[in-house]
């Protein structure tokens, strides 16, 4: 069994989608195994996307992800880090396909509702802070 972490973004949040999002998750057989509802600071954004805070573009995407609380899962099933980002689409959701997360619920590459662990070591990683750090 693998584990993996998602994130559902302000956006999906405000638009009132986590059930929907969760759902998807649990009918393709995935458990769900943690759950919470949290308010990211600026610390969290940069700990969370570590390697993205010297990019230029960082700065929108803190102020994004502190904008509002946001949906944090923890997902358990075989290959559940692939399943679930093959599930989730590409992060341009204007190119996500449809029947994915992104191409079914989202039109902009930036607010694209989710986000997901790409690699067990991401995984293990993100799940140590948003869960036991």
């Amino acid at each position: 069994m693998e584990r993996t972490l998602v994130l559902v973004k302000p956006d999906g949040v405000q638009r009132r989608l986590v059930g929907r999002i969760l759902a998807r998750f649990e009918e393709r057989g995935l458990e769900l195994i943690g759950l919470k509802m949290v308010q990211v600071t600026p610390e969290l954004a940069r700990r969370h996307y570590v390697e993205h805070v010297a990019k230029d573009w960082f700065p929108e995407l803190e102020a994004f992800i502190t904008s509002g609380p946001v949906v944090v899962a923890i997902l358990q099933g075989p290959e559940a880090i692939r399943v679930v980002r093959d599930m989730v689409g590409v992060t341009d959701s204007l190119r996500a396909a449809p029947g994915t997360i992104r191409g079914d619920f989202s039109l902009n590459k930036r607010r694209n509702l989710v986000h997901a662990s790409d690699s067990p070591e991401s995984a293990r990683r993100e799940i140590e802070i948003f869960f036991e750090g």
